[in-house]
């Protein structure tokens, strides 16, 4: 198994490119089932969700193959099969995205309750009482769901909280309903909004995306056009925290600025400079201890995400004074907090929050990862740290970010990656 054998205390300088945003990437290849054709998707991250979603399409019947790395090319025309099969599905959640294209496209879906990281629970109840509202028949069998429909009809759809996967499944099962849908509290993350902005390319008509209300009118059908994704906004916002932690001068290209205001905001607090130039983000760190602490709270978009709560927490560990970390979208998210401890990192939590006193100097140790972005938190106090640090799991860093070792020994990082 792939570890991360990281020498800290350099300060990191120079140019990244960001990736292709996985959680756009992901619900727009699980559009394509809607289309009968040959669909191309661009700016597609090279990472191990994709890999599987690509995996789940096969199985489904579609052909998937990969061009230049970036370029993804799926064919949905003679899909033989409706069922997304627990082997897949409990590696990664996005695998329910199938259930709304399959049952728009065919009446017809069984897919596996999901699994993925283990950050909480995160049910699909909204997904299926969505479903059940727009006409479908949703039974539950030996772990599986499965949804039956005559033909779906546009329904009024309110979430109790807003939910992302949720708005992209029902979004996609809207797309075929007769009349319209409206989904309300929707999610409103840039995510959400580029699967519109795809399925209106193809010719569907989704309105208000990006707001907390957004309407489908159902059509007839969908003609795939070439697609590129937008940039992946978390990376976006490791890297300034990399670049922060490291008190490295850092020009992050390729990204979206517009997309990640409040970390932005947030992290400006602590002390680091950030301006926009024309290929990106600029990001000047202070000299090494002079980070300023900073509270954050998590929150849906357009506040502060979750998926950078454990990288801001490791940012804070070596900052002055004492920052405060509220995580109010899951409840098992403090999980990285015992490894950066072992790094000699002073927080505490109790509930929901985090109190994060800053220290002088990280110490490198052996660490290992439990999800996606406590795996990016350890790379980011590491990278920070005196001596040496060995990080385990990787594959959770590898389902969500492309080839991040090679980008940051770029920037003047000892990182290997060792077995």
């Amino acid at each position: 198994m792939d570890k991360l054998l990281i020498r800290g205390g350099r300060s990191l300088n120079g140019e990244v490119q960001i990736s292709g945003a996985k959680n756009s990437a992901l619900p727009i290849m699980a559009a394509t089932i809607l289309c009968s054709a040959e669909a191309v998707i661009e700016n597609i991250p090279d990472l191990k969700d994709i890999r599987t979603m690509s995996k789940m399409l096969e199985i489904l019947g579609a052909s998937v193959r990969f061009e230049d790395n970036s370029r993804l090319v799926i064919n949905t025309e003679h899909l033989t099969s409706k069922e997304a099969p627990y082997e897949l599905v409990k590696t990664m959640r996005a695998s329910v995205l199938t259930l709304g294209p399959l049952a728009a496209r065919f009446g017809y879906a069984k897919v596996s309750l999901p699994g993925g990281c283990a950050i909480g629970e995160r049910p699909i109840n909204l997904h299926l009482m969505g479903l059940e509202k727009m006409g479908a028949e949703i039974t539950l069998s030996q772990g599986y769901v499965v949804a039956t429909v005559k033909a779906l009809k546009g329904a009024y759809i309110y979430f109790d909280i807003p939910t992302v996967t949720g708005t992209e499944n029902l979004m996609m099962a809207a797309v075929f309903a007769k009349g319209r849908t409206t989904l309300e509290n929707a999610a409103r993350e840039p995510e959400v909004q580029d699967l519109a902005d795809y399925l209106n390319a193809m010719g569907a008509k989704v309105y208000g995306a990006g707001t907390s209300v957004v309407e489908i009118d159902g059509v007839e059908g969908l003609t795939p056009i070439p697609y590129r994704i937008i940039p992946d906004r978390i990376e976006t916002g490791t890297f300034i925290a990399i670049a922060g932690i490291t008190a490295g001068d850092i020009l992050i290209k390729g990204c979206r600025a517009d997309h990640i205001t409040a970390v932005i905001d947030k992290l400006q607090e602590t002390g680091i400079v950030i301006t926009e130039e024309a290929s990106g983000l600029r990001v000047k760190a202070p000299a090494w201890g002079s980070l300023q602490c900073a509270d954050v709270k998590t929150m849906p978009y357009p506040g502060f995400p979750t998926d950078m709560q454990a990288q801001f927490i490791a940012l804070m560990s070596v900052a002055n004074g004492t920052s405060i970390v509220r995580e109010t979208i899951f409840e098992n998210r403090f999980m990285h907090v015992a490894e950066l401890r072992r790094m000699g990192a002073n927080i505490e939590t109790e509930d929901n929050i985090a109190t994060v006193r800053g220290v002088q100097r990280l110490i490198g140790a052996p660490v290992m990862a439990t999800d996606l972005r406590a795996s990016a938190s350890l790379v980011v106090g590491a990278l920070a740290a005196e001596g040496e640090t060995l990080i385990e799991r990787i594959y959770h860093l590898d389902r969500g970010y492309e080839k991040i070792e090679d980008k940051i020994s770029r920037l003047g990082a000892d990182v290997q990656r060792v077995r």
